[in-house]
């Protein structure tokens, strides 16, 4: 077995777990990738809701979304992540954060620990029992460091009889590599 990065780890936990018909969120759209790989696994009959709060984020996923023909099942919203509960008080199945900033964008806007952590722990509330929180936690820009201890402490002290987190990352790779916090609900 070759250990995968820890993005491509993401998304195998996810597609284990996210089935067609099922209900998604891209906390972080980005460059749209995340989005369409949720949008793939959710199917005709599921739905997906992406939030970014970067128009040029915004456009980059539903152009990517329509070049692909998936545009319909997914809801895109330029908001921080803190809003998912102004848009959904459905449960989810499967719930994506990319922390960090856009990749080709600009640097000096990078998410932040409050609203990570306010978003992960409405996230957490609306998981439906199997369903999977992924974290892919960048540290290598101002802020990224003590965006991902917050990360990791909120996700340390959620119940064990609820969830299961998993901290998986690559131990022997230069420049700050990112890292991976799985959450699931038992």
């Amino acid at each position: 077995m070759v250990l995968q990065k820890p993005l491509l780890f993401a998304r195998e936990l996810i597609s284990r777990n996210l089935k067609a018909g099922g209900y998604a969120v891209d906390a972080t759209c980005g460059n749209g990738h995340d989005t369409l790989f949720l949008a793939e696994l959710v199917g005709r009959d599921g739905s997906v809701l992406a939030f970014d709060i970067q128009p040029q984020a915004i456009n980059a996923t539903r152009q990517r979304l329509a070049a692909n023909g998936l545009l319909e099942r997914v809801k895109i919203i330029e908001a921080s992540h803190t809003k998912i509960a102004d848009y959904s008080q459905m449960a989810f199945d499967a719930v994506m954060f990319n922390l960090g900033y856009l990749p080709h964008g600009d640097h000096s806007i990078v998410t932040k620990p409050e609203s990570t952590v306010a978003a992960l722990h409405f996230a957490a509330e609306q998981l439906n029992k199997g369903g999977i929180i992924t974290v892919l936690v960048y540290t290598g820009h101002e802020g990224g460091k003590e965006e991902g201890e917050k990360v990791r402490e909120f996700s340390s002290a959620l119940p064990q009889q609820l969830f299961t987190v998993l901290e998986y990352r690559l131990l022997n790779q230069l420049n700050n590599p990112p890292f991976l916090l799985a959450i699931t609900r038992l």
